[in-house]
């Protein structure tokens, strides 16, 4: 038996700038961090006592005897891709599904993570991001851009750079231990209730797409911005907030929909409570706020959008782990590797 523990995502800046359709011509970078909730992937081998051969537990169950019979794609096309038969998984997470936070890729990275493992084989956190960027865009075809995948195996706060070539490169933010508990402590982050799928967001935002890279650029910009404010100790780290409003008020032109009258609404409840600046995290439509506040305005803040529901978070830097394994004793059916 094999369980993996994997971050979600807390995009701060360059959100957009991922796609593979911009950066292959504008270069492109997001700034974020991985956060301490999780998903938790459990994968064994089925005993042959059942009817079936592979037994699913996500939002739903799945009880089926071929692979091909999987409704869930990424599931599907992962037992496929890494040839895996005869399964019994099961998806738990501490954040609902569909809420900005990268959970799909999460799952993705891992599940490939546990499918690995259960092999018996160490797959390292580039070749995880690799595989699960090409599971999702490519065998699932589900719109989106790469940074959700890089973010969940590597873990941390980083800058993530997107080339023009088509590679990327992580880079962790150099910041004084003291200066990121201080970010930290002044994010403050509320479910707003409304959950929605990324990819049906991408492809309702990838209408009328050049009109959109003025402000993808002016948003791949505040990343170098970002990155100053965090690293320069000099620095006002208020800046950073600051800079989350101006990086929110572009990233609302890119799509109608980015953002509601209702959205909009709980925005501007946490500006006049106090709140330097924040954004909707993900592909917009609903899910997290993240708020950048002083300290002496949390209260308010967390008064002012009291109708919401407060999630408390620290940063982690682990990213995908394997945090319990179990060696099995399997032989493959004939025909199976």
């Amino acid at each position: 038996m094999i369980i993996t523990k994997t971050p979600f995502r807390m995009s701060f800046f360059g959100g957009g700038t991922d796609m593979e359709s911009f950066f292959k011509e504008y270069g492109g970078a997001v700034l974020s961090t991985t956060f301490d909730k999780y998903c938790y992937v459990t994968v064994r081998h089925l005993p042959r006592f059942f009817d079936w051969s592979t037994h699913l537990t996500y939002s739903t169950q799945e009880y089926v005897t071929d692979v091909e019979e999987i409704s869930h794609p990424a599931i599907r096309n992962a037992m496929k891709m890494l040839d895996m038969h005869e399964i019994r998984l099961l998806y738990e997470a501490d954040i609902p599904a569909r809420s900005g936070l990268g959970t799909s890729s999460s799952f993705a990275v891992g599940m490939l993570n546990a499918f690995y493992a259960l092999k018996g084989k160490y797959a390292d956190k580039k070749k995880l991001a690799d595989e699960a960027i090409y599971l999702e865009r490519v065998l699932c075809d589900e719109a989106g851009g790469w940074q959700d995948q890089i973010a969940a195996a590597y873990g941390g706060l980083n800058r993530i750079e997107f080339n023009k070539d088509g590679t990327y490169d992580v880079r962790p933010i150099i910041i004084h231990p003291e200066r990121k508990q201080q970010l930290n402590d002044s994010l403050l982050m509320f479910f707003t209730g409304f959950t929605r799928f990324s990819s049906e967001i991408q492809k309702a935002n990838a209408k009328g797409y050049a009109e959109k890279i003025k402000q993808l650029q002016q948003m791949y910009a505040l990343v170098d911005e970002a990155e100053k404010v965090l690293e320069d100790t000099h620095s006002d780290l208020d800046d950073f907030g600051r800079l989350l409003d101006t990086t929110w008020r572009l990233k609302r032109q890119t799509g109608k929909a980015i953002t509601t009258d209702s959205i909009d609404g709980l925005y501007e409840k946490g500006i006049e409570a106090g709140a330097l600046g924040g954004k909707l995290l993900g592909a917009g439509g609903g899910g997290f706020f993240v708020f950048y506040v002083q300290p002496e305005k949390k209260e308010s803040v967390i008064e002012a959008l009291k109708d919401l529901l407060y999630i408390p978070f620290r940063f982690e830097d682990g990213g995908t782990q394997v945090i319990h394994y179990t060696p099995e004793s399997y032989v493959p059916k004939e025909g199976k590797k």
